[in-house]
């Protein structure tokens, strides 16, 4: 018989197959016995009928423990009550061979865990079903994004995990002893280096690990997590949020194609995710500033109403973006913010030093920034001017301001969180389930 994979399953019906995977539970009937069984690719249900098998095969089935790993043989049949993922198929037990029976103490067991439990156990988490969606949606994300971005003229390029400056600010760095070199850093960004690399490509990204030592313990924030960033040479604010829009489209088309069985396990409401389309609203920070004071100004409740405190100048917290967010149905760019909450790179907006050629992108059901990004300061004398007032050691940035000396363009990036916008197209409240090990300023294990 022929060894298939759970998400093929559809292609082999009424006939016999063979499956290798996990079992995930068990349910006993009588003279049935069911078991969902896992492969990695997909869920299926397995059924035992007593009659059909050895006493000692049927009762070994009755006996098997979750986790257990077996392989299945069967007939392959379609029953649209089956459970599972993709669901709707199941296999009649011929033979079940048992290749390590897993202990009985199994630390994961089909019930409700604290969070702490869990996450202490997160080598065995991943293999609880709604885990085991959220992480597939994730490889599909990342996927669609290089898809998207090796279609439409970029070039991945890889830029340094360790580096010797901070680039997003001076207090979020992870330190450490580089030989005789002195100080080397954890990378916040790989944005500095991409901006060599568009003098030599054009369009090019980066896609890997970011780590910012910000003692955060919000939903939205970990110390460690995968970062998207592209670099565009001649592309102005306008351009790049062109780039965005039409990448995060792509992104969320290619997981509903993909991996709409994964969000419906999840509960996620499908119709949210399909009503978005381009062109996504853009409003200034300006707009944004004036809508918050009028919906402060109209909540009744007390402690909202704190919350929605709000004074020019500031960068928005999770309940500005929140209540942004919530007078859209679309991802919603918000544009031009003050220069004093940004990075030293921005471009300043004309006749406005006050505030720079930045963005974000803010996703609907208050998930907040997705995305950040902007026109990146293309003069050398006003890049170093900026450097001064940010306190950075210029001998630090001499590579970076040398670009702005031969063939300086105006030139734009972004970066996009990976783990938010997992979080934001599954539906899930954490983001510490959008990363299979999560790193937080509490864990660092396992």
């Amino acid at each position: 018989m022929e060894t298939v994979r759970v998400s093929d399953i559809a292609n082999h019906i009424g006939r016999e197959a063979v499956i290798q995977g996990w079992v995930y539970n068990r349910t006993d009937k009588g003279k049935l016995c069911f078991l969902l069984v896992r492969d990695g690719s997909g869920f299926i249900q397995c059924v035992a009928f007593k009659d059909d098998l050895s006493p000692e095969l049927f009762d070994q089935i009755m006996r098997i423990p979750q986790e257990s790993s077996v392989i299945i043989s069967g007939t392959v049949r379609e029953d649209k009550r089956a459970p599972g993922i993709p669901g709707g198929y199941e296999i009649g037990i011929k033979d079940l061979q048992i290749v390590q029976a897993a202990q009985a103490d199994y630390p994961m067991a089909l019930k409700d865990h604290g969070v702490d439990f869990a996450l202490d156990h997160r080598h065995l988490w991943i293999r609880m079903q709604s885990q085991w969606a959220i992480l597939r949606v994730r490889a599909t994300v990342m996927a669609a994004t290089r898809e998207w971005l090796d279609g439409n003229g970029f070039i991945a390029m890889d830029t340094p995990i360790l580096t010797p400056a901070a680039a997003e600010g001076t207090t979020t760095l992870f330190e450490t002893d580089y030989f005789d070199e002195g100080k080397a850093y954890l990378a916040q960004t790989g944005q500095l280096y991409n901006e060599a690399n568009i003098f030599s490509f054009g369009r090019v990204y980066c896609f890997g690990p970011t780590f910012r030592a910000e003692k955060s313990k919000t939903r939205r924030h970990l110390t460690e997590f995968w970062m998207l960033e592209p670099e565009m040479a001649f592309c102005d604010l306008d351009c790049l949020m062109d780039i965005e829009e039409k990448m995060i489209v792509h992104i969320l088309s290619r997981v509903l194609r993909d991996r709409l069985p994964e969000l419906k396990s999840l509960g996620r409401d499908i119709s949210k995710l399909e009503n978005i389309k381009a062109p996504f609203p853009r409003i200034s920070y300006d707009q944004a500033a004036a809508k918050l004071a009028d919906l402060y100004s109209k909540e009744t409740d007390s402690e909202k109403k704190e919350l929605l405190k709000f004074d020019w100048g500031i960068d928005f917290g999770a309940p500005h973006e929140t209540a942004l967010t919530g007078l859209y149905a679309q991802p919603v760019f918000v544009y031009g913010y003050p220069t004093a909450v940004k990075a030293f790179y921005m471009e300043p907006w004309p006749d406005r030093p006050e505030v720079c050629k930045s963005v974000d992108l803010l996703a609907p059901e208050g998930y907040g920034e997705i995305c950040g990004g902007s026109e990146r300061i293309s003069d050398h004398d006003l890049l170093l001017k900026r450097i001064h007032e940010q306190n950075l050691p210029e001998d630090a940035f001499t590579w970076y301001l040398q670009l702005r000396r031969y063939g300086s363009v105006p030139h734009s990036g972004f970066g996009m969180g990976v783990e938010r916008v997992v979080s934001w197209i599954c539906g899930i409240e954490h983001i510490r389930e959008a990363i299979p090990f999560p790193r937080t300023i509490k864990r660092v294990y396992p």
